[in-house]
Parts: C-alpha cells; structure tokens; sequence
C-alpha cells in the first residue's frame, strides 16, 4: 500500500521532469528508506494516515528504490485521488483491467475504487502527482470524466500546454496545503477547483457531448445556498423553481448525483467546516447557524459526511480556541 507527499514552486516555465522536490525526497529515502515522521515522505508508505483535510504531493517511484512497488488497496480509500503522471510510465490493475499511463494522463479515483497501481513493467520510472481530497458538495457534475476502467476514471491528454499549465496547479495545490491555515488550504481547494474544472472541461470535449445542467436545478441549488440556515423543504424548493417535488428529485439526481435534502446537508457541512476552521464559536450555536436547532443531529450529520465529530474536525485544523467538552471524539483511519 502506498501514499504520498508535498511542496511548492511558483515558476511559470517549470520542467516537471527537474522538479526539485523530487530531489528532496529522493535524498531523504536514500538517507532513511523506510517510513519516516517526516511529513515529505511518510505519506508514501503504508499505514499513512489520511484525515478529512487535502492532502497532496509527488510520489517519484524510480526502478529498484524504495518507492518501486505495488500500491494495494481493495476496498480503496474515504476521500478521492487525483493522480497525473509527471515523468515515466505506471501500471494500473492487472490482467484484463490493466492499462499504462505516460506524462499528461490523469486518474481519479472515487471513494471505495480499488487501487493497484505502481510502476510499469520494462521503464525506469514513474513519477505522479497527486492530490487526495474530500469534495465540495457542487463539485459533483465535475467529478465524472466518462471513460471508467473498473470504478477508475482515465483522462488521457497528451497537449503540452494543457499539461504545464495542470503541472502547476497540482505543485501550487501542494504548495498551499502545507501552510494548514485556513486562508491557505482555502487558496489550495481553489487550485484543485480548477483542476477538476480543467478535466471535466477536458472529458467533455473528449466525449465531444457536452451535457448542460438543467436551469431549474440551478435554481434550485441557489435558492438553498441562499440561506443554508433557513429551515427549507423539498416542495418549497420544487414550488420555486416551478417542478412537482418528484420531477425535481429526479432531475437532481440525474444532474447532482445525489438527493435534494442530502446535498443542501453536504452545503450546510461544508459551511461548518469553514466556520471550525475559523472562528471558535461554540459548536451547539454553530450548528444554529448552518440550520440545525439539535447539535446532536448536527453532529451525526457532520460525522456522516467527514467521518469525524465537529470538535475532532476543530481539533485537527484550527489553533484558534480550547475545544468544547462533552462531545465523543473519532479516531479516524483509512
């Protein structure tokens, strides 16, 4: 099983195959080729754990190094993975499910998707970069690339420019996750939103049938971020954008990939989140401010969504004040 790493460089004509942090790292494992403390390395060896903030960097498998074997995770991962190939060649799956990705192609791996993946038989190396991520809930149209291999999504895409200008993102997203204030990782899922915008712009014009979201489902999808405290039912929203709550469901589904109430839920997380990160309001009034009068429902909301309760989440990405008591804690594994 394998992982990851992290850092930044803002050069606008950088040559991914002389990324320095490739460097870095490869001089650390040389010195201590195990599973380090240091947060460069130690994402690339089993047993990392990863929590519900964005994680991201490069992984340089070189032939015969300490990088070079098979990632193996059966039942996947809790979070997603996107994945571009720097330098060399990778084998992803075996037998009939396996396929070779070169510099420019792009993997996304859904919660749950099976991971094999590692270096391709006969090259002498396989460097990509990834990041590992929970979405935004309005994310979900831009997570569906078409072309699957087993659960995988392949984004095949071999233009220069293009894939300078993803090289970028993917180093400024890693860049700006390691600062871990909230301004930062902020400025880091605007990156990884223009990836995934690139890509779903880049899978639709590959399909070359660009599929419009339906007008009232936007309507919709405004009329609950409008007010995400407001207490707000399926008819109420169906009334407003002109649909019987049936029709409206279905087409959310269709066009969301999920239902009404449990996106505006997954809205009303990603706002509390937010507020966690930056401010210490008490949990039981926070839960007030993203509609919930329950802070125990809140929380098992909360937790269904990140897997951890709102203190844990408080815990592990703010420094701003002492937590509030008498809430259960998680200790979350992937």
């Amino acid at each position: 099983m394998q992982h990851r790493v992290g850092d930044m460089d803002e050069k606008a004509d950088f040559d991914p195959s002389q990324d320095p942090q490739v460097e870095r790292i490869i001089s650390k494992l040389a010195y201590s080729p195990s599973t380090s403390d240091d947060e460069q390395v130690a994402s690339l060896f089993p047993g990392f754990r990863f929590d519900v903030r964005l994680v991201a960097g490069i992984t340089p498998i070189e032939k015969d190094g300490p990088l070079d074997f098979f990632v193996d995770r059966p039942k996947g991962m809790r979070g997603w993975i996107v994945n571009l190939t720097v330098d060399g060649t990778g084998q992803v799956f075996e037998g009939d499910q396996e396929f070779t990705v070169g510099p420019g192609d792009l993997l996304l791996f859904p919660p749950e998707a099976a991971h094999f993946y590692g270096r391709a038989q006969g090259a002498e190396k396989w460097w990509h970069r990834w990041i590992y991520f929970q979405p935004r809930a309005f994310w979900k149209p831009w997570l569906d690339w078409g072309t699957r291999i087993d659960g995988v999504h392949l984004l095949r895409h071999r233009d220069e420019g293009k894939f300078s200008e993803l090289f970028r993102l993917f180093v400024e997203v890693e860049g700006w996750s390691q600062r871990h204030d909230a301004l930062s990782l902020d400025l880091a899922f605007n990156r990884l939103e223009h990836i995934l915008l690139s890509c779903a712009r880049l899978a639709r014009d590959a399909r070359n049938s660009p599929e419009v979201v339906d007008e009232r489902v936007l309507a919709a999808c405004a009329m609950i971020s409008k007010d995400l405290a407001r207490p707000i039912g399926v008819r109420e929203v169906a009334d407003h954008v002109c649909l019987s709550p049936s029709r409206l469901s279905s087409l959310f589904r269709k066009y969301m990939g999920t239902g009404v109430v449990q996106w505006r839920d997954a809205q009303r997380v990603q706002y509390a989140m937010q507020l966690l990160r930056i401010s210490g309001v008490p949990i039981k009034s926070l839960s007030q401010m993203v509609g919930y009068d329950d802070p125990l429902y809140f929380s098992r909301v909360f937790r269904r969504h990140t897997g951890m309760s709102p203190r844990h989440f408080r815990e592990r990405h703010t420094e701003i004040l002492p937590l509030q008591q008498g809430e259960a804690d998680v200790n979350e594994t992937i």
